[in-house]
């Protein structure tokens, strides 16, 4: 049999081996033969957790019960020196390609997106991924769960779809496409369409449910059209990141389990570690730092709130395994299931301190720069985790959960925000069961392991493009022996500026921002104090030894920076808030300064990066009904915060939420007329910054019906939901109706005017006047 080429994807269509005569009668016919992967080729099934610690399973001695997870283990290998980036996107980005996340493009976050190279956030054709390589060689690849390696400006349902998941590799998508969703009304797309769920949170809806029926279905169904076929899974669950979204039977299982605090349960993880073997004895858990307060310096009413918090977490990360367990049982019952590698992966980075200080049911508003306060936390206390809050846990928990390390997610210098356990299963190959390895490895070993053991060469080039190195090198040596050698000799670390480098045991790493300040860029890079640690005789980074060795600490700076230069990760920028407001490129390429937009019924599920920004400045907007009906005109954001242009009752509103703190309403003083009609809503800005107030005006066929006046608007972002026309889709803005609430009458089209952004006090009464006044800009 002649060998096959696997060099260059997609192959070639092989050559017709028939004959063509003049009639059928003298041909003979060949139908080309498909792609097909290599002879006892694996199913491959990776499972990624999101923002979960070292110390928070059970199956690495934390306090969170997850018996699948658990199950797994004990069938196959517990990793627990291995890496990830210390922050989501770029982890998944890593994970896909096999290349570090600069080297694709995805330095960090594509909401924090700038214009170099290694942080524009748009895999590079150079990097293809996981899903391209395995589905051009035979497989059968899906994605569900969360994406997160889509820019935001090219997320909108009408493309390009290239960096979308159908457009790198994989043949099917069902998903969210940003960092987070709502558990209960999600922001879905099944390949590049947008689906609404089929029931609703009162009907016991919740999306990690729905993401494991579906996968469950596809891979039944892959199975049945060709069980010969080997399986590309990727199931990637928005758990446990925030919002923490816990059913209420999973989270009262761990009623009154964390009242003790974070400090005596990050004590009792240490010891169940040390006991189960997942750290080495004479491991030392590195001590509470500063800003992690003494749990017993808190009030009772702080405690009650706290351990709440974590009892919600706990039951959420709980109910994800379990619902992992159900996939893991469907792939048990496949009939090559002995020949399906499973990488159990528990987390994109280590538990995460974004919930600030105290806690939050409002985590958009905690991203905006808004802390939550106690009082506001305690009247919603035995509703956290519910539909109608959006929770995530203080940062006293993240440090607990990460033990023994030190630091938290986004801190890439230290290892409680880059090292995250992982469990390995493959029943044909790993025999070993139960067992511990301790091999340094990182999420770009991945896909390079996954093609050694397929017998799948790394493509010179794809689509004709020439690909960049994996930066990855299998570890599939480590699934046969504990003793085998160390698979990488060296791994640079940065994000945010928190930047550290790994050689050869030793890790050098200075720690540079704060996960928890978004406004805080303090520049001086050549002031951070560098660290040293002997990671192969101190395994949580508990004893630096830069005084006692600075000349190590020096060769060490010098190899991160030889790295900077190898992976492109410079510039260093350090910069939260302020990247976040440095431009993006337009929707499809559209005029960035563009003021005028008009939209159609049918326009939905439109992220809010890819619609008007009608923040911080006037605005206009203006629906054309042509028959009325009850029923949302234009909706963006949702429970969060956001607005909402609707009729009930036959008369239009306007409603404005601003992170549920301050909600407005505007009703108008009359009904809608028969016939065709215009309702139509201005803004006037206050000016003089971002945030500010304005006045609220509803409008009916151009006579002024109803007006409110709005203190404080969101400068930031609305959340995670999104814009559309004629229906309000995910969690509503307004609590005076249940979602989608779809206008009942017919739409024309809505056109929406938007005002200078950022003026002064004077030049914006220039622009209102000039506004009011019908003039265009």
């Amino acid at each position: 049999m002649a060998k096959v080429d696997r060099s260059q994807l997609p192959m070639p269509d092989p050559p017709f081996g028939g004959k063509i005569g003049p009639t059928y009668q003298e041909s003979t016919p060949e139908w080309p033969a498909l792609p097909t992967a290599p002879k006892g080729a694996p199913n491959v099934v990776i499972i990624l957790l999101d923002d979960v610690g070292f110390g928070q399973v059970s199956t690495f001695g934390g306090p969170v019960v997850t018996p699948a997870l658990d199950k797994l283990a004990a069938a196959g290998l517990r990793y627990n020196r291995f890496h990830t980036t210390a922050i989501c996107g770029p982890s998944r980005a890593a994970l896909i390609t096999g290349r570090n996340h600069h080297n694709c493009g995805s330095g960090f976050l594509a909401e924090w997106a700038t214009g170099f190279p290694s942080y524009n956030c748009m895999i590079p054709q150079s990097t293809a991924t996981i899903g391209r390589l395995l589905k051009d060689n035979g497989y059968n690849t899906s994605w569900f769960g969360k994406n997160h390696n889509t820019p935001d400006w090219e997320s909108s349902v009408v493309g390009p779809f290239d960096r979308w998941p159908t457009g790198l590799g994989f043949d099917y998508f069902y998903g969210f496409i940003g960092g987070e969703t709502h558990q209960y009304y999600p922001v879905l797309f099944e390949n590049t369409r947008p689906v609404e769920p089929e029931t609703s949170p009162e009907d016991g809806y919740h999306f990690m449910t729905d993401m494991t029926d579906r996968a469950i279905g596809w891979l039944r169904y892959s199975k049945s059209v060709n069980p010969d076929k080997p399986v590309l899974l990727y199931f990637a669950p928005g758990a446990a990141h925030a919002p923490h979204h816990a059913p209420k039977d999973w989270r009262e299982k761990y009623t009154g389990q964390f009242d003790q605090g974070w400090d005596a349960v990050r004590e009792e993880t240490y010891q169940r570690q040390l006991k189960l073997g997942v750290i080495p004895p004479g491991t030392q858990n590195t001590p509470r730092p500063e800003w992690v307060k003494p749990w017993d310096s808190l009030s009772a009413d702080e405690k009650r709130l706290y351990a709440r918090f974590m009892e919600n977490f706990a039951g959420f990360l709980s109910f994800a395994d379990h619902e992992c367990g159900r996939l893991l049982d469907a792939i048990g019952e496949l009939p090559d299931a002995d020949n399906t590698l499973v990488f159990y992966i528990v987390g994109d980075n280590g538990a995460s301190s974004e919930g600030g200080f105290t806690g939050t049911v409002n985590e958009v508003m905690n991203l905006n720069g808004l802390p939550s306060n106690l009082e506001d936390n305690l009247r919603v206390i035995d509703e956290i985790g519910s539909a109608d809050t959006e929770p995530h846990y203080p940062l006293g928990w993240a440090w607990a959960g990460n033990a023994p390390f030190q630091w938290v997610k986004q801190v890439a210098s230290h290892l409680g925000g880059s090292r995250n356990p992982m469990v390995v299963s493959w029943p044909a190959k790993i025999n070993d069961v139960g067992a511990v390895r301790s091999q340094f490895a990182h999420l770009i070993d991945i896909l390079p392991t996954v093609l050694d053991v397929a017998g799948i060469p790394a493509p010179s080039t794809v689509n004709g493009i020439e690909q960049k190195a994996m930066d990855g090198v299998s570890i599939a040596s480590t699934f046969a022996s504990a003793d085998a050698r160390p698979v990488r000799d060296q791994q640079y670390f940065e994000v945010f500026s928190n930047r550290a480098i790994y050689d050869q045991g030793w890790i050098a790493c200075a720690q540079h921002t704060f996960p928890w300040r978004q406004d805080f860029a303090p520049g001086n890079w050549d002031k951070d104090r560098w660290e040293l640690y002997h990671l192969d005789e101190d395994f949580s980074e508990n004893d630096d030894l830069a005084d006692k060795h600075p000349d190590k600490l020096e060769t060490l700076k010098k190899l991160f920076d030889d790295a900077c230069r190898k992976y492109h990760v410079l510039p260093l920028d350090d910069r939260g808030s302020g990247r976040l407001t440095e431009p993006k490129p337009p929707p499809g390429g559209a005029d960035p300064n563009r003021r005028r937009f008009t939209y159609y019924p049918g326009a939905v599920r439109l992220a809010e990066t890819a619609a008007p920004n009608t923040k911080n400045r006037s605005h206009r907007i203006d629906v054309t009904i042509e028959k009325k009906g009850d029923g949302v005109l234009l909706a963006e954001g949702g429970q969060s915060a956001g607005f909402v242009l609707y009729v009930k009752n036959g008369k239009p509103h306007y409603h404005y939420n601003f992170f549920e703190m301050e909600r407005t309403s505007v009703e108008s003083s009359v009904a809608l007329p028969e016939g065709r009609s215009t309702v139509s809503f201005e803004f006037r800005y206050d000016g003089g910054g971002a945030g500010k107030g304005g006045e609220a005006v509803l409008i009916v066929d151009g006579k002024e019906v109803g007006k409110q006046r709005i203190e404080r608007t969101v400068a930031g972002r609305f959340g995670i939901d999104t814009f559309g026309v004629g229906c309000d889709t995910g969690s509503p803005v307004c609590k005076d109706y249940k979602p989608p609430f779809a206008f009942e009458g017919v739409i024309g089209q809505v056109d929406i005017v938007l005002g200078d952004p950022g003026l002064s006090e004077d030049e914006e009464r220039v622009m209102q006047a000039r506004f009011h006044a019908g003039i265009n800009y």
